[in-house]
This record gives structure tokens, C-alpha cells and sequence, in this order.
């Protein structure tokens, strides 16, 4: 079943983060899929939604059964002591009548009982259609289990790319922090600069270097959180492969909203499962009548006793009090202290309470749609305008830098051309990470 969970339009987004690879270094680098496999497989809390629909496949196997016969063997033996008995019994031996009392005598009784529920109102195969539904259910809540910690996997698989990309970007301004620092000393030394403005280079690189040890701190956390997901407990050197992306991957056209809206209302199981709740609270109705209706019922039974009281033997006892019944039950409800009543009233208000969780469910899905569609249009709008002011610091940054080497430029314009340069590229590249995610998860919510 587990295998059945893994959607395969996670394809589309494992195709992007399975691209050849660059910066790898020694050991095991776990792909996304290679950590949706695994979480499918080890996961916890979809072990858990897995027994909870094995334990719903017993309810249908045991309602199911009801609509058989039930047989049941007994036999009572008991031991009864009489100390006052009035009389006993009397035999001839050597001429002379001998009379004994027994104050203690055993009993001793078997029986084969069969009962057969015909007719109750239609209230067995109610249940049976109900008990399927619920293992339905226990089929999607385990689908919805492994759904949220596939789409939670990628979150953090993104999020880890992304703070990696971002470590990059914080080396290389610190190179350049370190080379302006190095240049700066020198600038000192022959006097066209003051140890004022070294400081405040040797501030700029200090700050680089804080901003690398901040995301590698992030990345750390990061993986935890995955390690968390996929169970495990001892893998201290844990990593996550570090694939390249194009530009090409963010630029693509974003699905239109409605289209996804429409295709997610079909395919979703937290959707499907709200419907097959209400087709439940329907049945719960229809078996509530049932306590209105008469029930029929028929009973057969064989059986024999015997008793120590007796002069015959165990044997010939048991069958001359062998006996055989049959019959029939016809129970109609007259009064039953409201019970009937509440239990229809109670399902007829969860009916309405079903409906109204379809509609939440429907209405939270169209703003988890639309939150992924309007993040996908935004920032996708954010990347291209990115693109531009990136090319652009960059050519102002390295025209500054020339200028400051030739001392046309001071100190403060210098560290404001190079924190410019450094914010557009990492706006560009979160924008173009966020655009990429959200364009995959409208295109899993669309597919059926």
C-alpha cells in the first residue's frame, strides 16, 4: 500500500533535484526521493494510519459475520446440598429394609444453542455499508498521513537548498570582503586611507563571515527537522544531495487557478474522505430508524441434563432428557426512554456537521491552492525583476570598485554598492526557489 502513496507526479519535482550534481564531497547524500521512499517506509505516524485502516478491515469482517447464525455448546454442572430433606431412599439387604438420605446430589447439563437475527430493520447491512466506508476512510486518512509528510519533506528539502545557495553567496562576499580588507591595509600603509575606514572594511568581513556561520547554523536545523520526519536516530552525518537548477525551471508557465481548484476537488483524499463522511452520517440515519421497526429473530437449541437423585446411569440419563426446541421472536419497540429518538436526532446533526466539513475542507483547500498560486505569481514576477537588478549591482559594484581603487569613491559607497549587490543576489535566488516550489505543488494538487 505504501508504495501506492508515493505520487507519481513527485516526478516533476524529483526531476528538478535529481540534475547532475556539483559540490559534492564524501559520503551519502540523500536525494528527495531517496527521503520520501524512506519516510513512506519508516515514518511513525503513517505506521500508525496504516494499522488504524487494518483495525477498520476487521469492523467489516466482524459486521459481516453478523449476518450469520450464531452457535454456542454450554454445560453447567453444579453440586446442591439439602440438609433437611424430608425423605430418601430405601433398599432390601440381609433380610433387613436400610434407608439412606443424600443431602448432597450433583446435577449436570449440555446444550447446543443457535440464534439467527432475520430481520432488524435492515440495521446489519446498514452497518456493513458503513463499516466499508470507514475502511475507505482509514485508506485516505493514511494517504492524508503520507501526503502531508511528502509535502513537508520537500519544504525542508527546499529550504536546505536554498540556505546552502545562500552560504555560496556569503563566501563569495566574503572573498571580496577579505580582498577590499587586504587592499584596504595597503591603502593605510601608504597613507590614502585611515585606520577609520580599515575598520570598517575589517567590520564588513567580520560580518560575512557571522552570516556564513548563521546559515550553516540554519542548515543544521534544517536537517534535524528532516532527519525528524524520515525516523532517523543515527545518522549524525546526514545530508541531503545538493542538485543545480536553470533559470528556464522558474520562468515556466504557472497553472491557472481554477483548473487546479477543480482538478484537486477530485482528487484529493482529505476531500474524498469529507465526502465519504457523509455518505457515513446518511447510513447512521437509516440504521437510528432502525430502532423504530420491529425485529425477527429465530432460535433452535438441543439439549439433555442429568442428576445424581436418579437410579440410571449417566448414559441412559442422557438420552431419555434429550430434548430439541425451536422458535421464533418478534420484538416490536413500544417505549424505550427516548433512546430511538436521540440516537436519530444526534445523526441527523452529525449529517449537518459532515456537510459543513466538506465545506471547510473545500474552502481550506481552495486557500491552500490560491496561497501556492499567488507565491508562484509573485515570485515569479520578483525573479525577473531580479534577474535585472542582479546584472545590474554587479556592474555597478565592479565600476565602484575600480573607482575605490582609484580613489574616486569613499569607503561608505563602496560597502553600500557591495551589501547591494549581495541582497539582490539572494532576492534572486529565493524568488527563483519559491517559484519553483510553488509551480510544482500546483501541479501535484492538480493531478488525479
Amino acid at each position: 500500500m505504501k508504495k501506492h502513496l508515493f505520487n507519481t507526479n513527485w516526478l516533476f519535482l524529483l526531476t528538478i533535484f535529481s540534475l547532475p550534481l556539483y559540490g559534492q564531497t564524501s559520503g551519502k547524500k540523500w536525494t528527495l526521493q531517496e527521503c520520501v521512499d524512506y519516510a513512506l517506509n519508516h515514518n511513525i505516524q503513517l505506521k500508525k494510519s496504516t494499522i488504524a485502516q487494518q483495525m477498520a478491515e476487521e469492523d467489516v469482517l466482524q459486521s459481516r459475520a453478523a449476518l450469520l447464525p450464531s452457535l454456542s455448546a454450554s454445560t453447567t454442572q453444579s453440586m446442591t446440598y439439602r440438609p433437611f430433606i424430608a425423605s430418601g431412599q430405601s433398599t432390601v439387604a440381609n433380610g433387613y429394609v436400610q434407608s439412606s438420605i443424600d443431602k448432597v446430589y450433583y446435577n449436570g447439563s449440555y446444550s447446543v444453542n443457535a440464534n439467527w437475527t432475520v430481520w432488524n430493520g435492515n440495521r446489519n447491512k446498514n452497518t456493513i455499508k458503513q463499516n466499508e466506508l470507514s475502511a475507505q476512510m482509514a485508506v485516505l486518512d493514511s494517504a492524508i498521513t503520507a501526503r502531508s509528510i511528502e509535502e513537508q519533506i520537500t519544504r525542508l528539502y527546499v529550504q536546505i537548498l536554498f540556505t546552502k545557495e545562500t552560504i555560496v553567496i556569503n563566501e563569495q562576499s566574503l572573498a571580496t570582503s577579505r580582498l577590499n580588507e587586504e587592499r584596504g591595509k595597503t591603502m593605510v600603509e601608504v597613507g590614502q586611507m585611515s585606520k577609520a575606514d580599515l575598520a570598517q572594511l575589517t567590520a564588513q568581513r567580520a560580518s560575512d563571515e557571522y552570516n556564513i556561520v548563521a546559515a550553516e547554523s540554519n542548515v543544521k536545523s534544517y536537517l534535524f527537522q528532516l532527519k525528524q520526519l524520515l525516523e532517523l536516530t543515527d545518522a549524525s552525518d546526514f545530508d541531503i544531495a545538493t542538485p543545480s537548477t536553470t533559470d528556464a525551471q522558474a520562468l515556466e508557465p504557472i497553472p491557472a487557478l481554477s483548473e487546479v481548484y477543480q482538478l484537486a476537488l477530485a482528487s484529493r483524499p482529505e476531500i474524498q474522505n469529507a465526502r465519504l463522511a457523509i455518505e457515513s452520517s446518511e447510513l447512521s440515519i437509516d440504521i437510528a430508524k432502525a430502532g423504530k421497526l420491529p425485529t425477527i429473530g429465530v432460535s433452535a437449541g438441543v439439549g439433555t441434563n442429568t442428576t445424581s437423585m436418579s437410579d440410571r446411569a449417566w448414559g441412559s440419563q442422557l438420552k431419555t432428557n434429550f430434548d430439541a426446541s425451536v422458535g421464533a421472536t418478534l420484538s416490536i419497540p413500544l417505549f424505550d426512554n427516548r433512546q430511538t429518538k436521540t440516537a436519530l436526532n444526534k445523526a441527523r446533526l452529525q449529517h449537518e456537521s459532515s456537510l459543513l466539513d466538506l465545506q471547510s475542507k473545500e474552502k481550506e483547500l481552495y486557500s491552500t491552492i490560491e496561497s501556492y498560486w499567488i507565491d508562484a505569481v509573485t515570485n515569479q514576477s520578483k525573479f525577473k525583476a531580479a534577474q535585472t537588478a542582479t546584472s545590474s549591482e554587479q556592474t555597478s559594484y565592479e565600476l565602484l570598485s575600480e573607482q575605490f581603487r582609484l580613489g574616486l569613491k569613499n569607503i561608505i559607497e563602496l560597502m553600500t554598492g557591495k551589501t547591494n549587490l549581495v541582497t539582490a543576489q539572494q532576492n534572486e535566488l529565493q524568488s527563483k526557489y519559491m517559484t519553483i516550489y510553488n509551480i510544482y505543488m500546483l501541479k501535484y494538487y492538480s493531478e488525479i
